[in-house]
């Protein structure tokens, strides 16, 4: 595998003969990769003739500094899943790299990133929409993967590369679950245990023929703190807290 750190060599390796005339399937992450993150990558190779990860914890998106502070980084054992995967390629950038204007140019939706998510993390989509299409820009990829856990994201980067003509088609990925049924989520290893054996609650409520506000009242008798519990796009959506680990699930209805 090879690790580029800093978007000019990136940009001087793909244009070099090495990506000439072969497909490119992309996996943009934040680190802390677990099976779900992996799933998206077996996906790009066998689609594809070369697969790249990035690794970037993207400050833009995040409204609560604490948050970011907290977000796991474990960079090493990330390298040896992806190595161990055969990844051909890892961007590893830095926010000087991604943001060396600051971050005074960025990208705004106006609708569907106003709801759910959006309406209780202010900017948060706004940061991630501009680091995606940054990284789209940066690695020309045929295809890039998400997972349909972050169902809100996916929808609106799909829409997203759609309207700036990015040439890379979004490919949404099933949801991958740990045997108890809790969505997979790096967030999931700031669970203390306790929280963690509660965790799966929120799938299983969601999987339940209650209405959203009888489920948001279940999640809250249960010990979780519920932010919403909404219906869109043919899904049944929730984020709610426990501890201090914001987790979010949805499901097809």
């Amino acid at each position: 595998m090879v690790t580029v750190k800093g978007t000019a060599k990136w940009l001087k390796l793909r244009t070099s003969l090495l990506f000439a005339g072969k497909t490119v399937g992309f996996v943009p992450t934040m680190g802390a990769l677990h099976a779900g993150h992996l799933s998206l990558l077996r996906r790009a190779k066998r689609e594809n003739d070369l697969a790249v990860a990035s690794i970037f914890v993207n400050p833009a998106q995040f409204n609560d500094p604490r948050d970011l502070e907290r977000y796991p980084r474990t960079l090493a054992e990330d390298i040896k899943k992806l190595e161990a995967e055969r990844t051909d390629f890892l961007l590893l950038p830095s926010a000087g790299d991604m943001y060396p204007d600051g971050y005074r140019y960025r990208l705004s939706e106006t609708n569907d990133s106003k709801v759910l998510c959006g309406a209780h993390r202010p900017g948060h989509f706004e940061g991630v929409l501009t680091v995606v299409l940054k990284l789209l820009n940066l690695v020309r990829a045929d295809r890039a993967y998400f997972g349909e856990k972050d169902y809100q994201q996916y929808h609106l980067i799909k829409g997203m590369a759609e309207a700036f003509f990015t040439g890379t088609s979004i490919v949404p990925c099933p949801i991958m679950r740990e045997p108890d049924g809790l969505a997979m989520s790096s967030r999931n290893l700031l669970l203390e245990p306790g929280e963690r054996k509660l965790a799966p609650a929120l799938y299983k409520a969601l999987r339940s023929p209650a209405r959203p506000a009888g489920i948001k009242k279940r999640l809250a008798a249960l010990g979780f703190e519920p932010e919403y519990v909404e219906e869109r796009w043919g899904r049944r959506f929730a984020a709610a807290k426990l501890g201090k680990v914001r987790l979010i699930d949805n499901v097809q209805i």
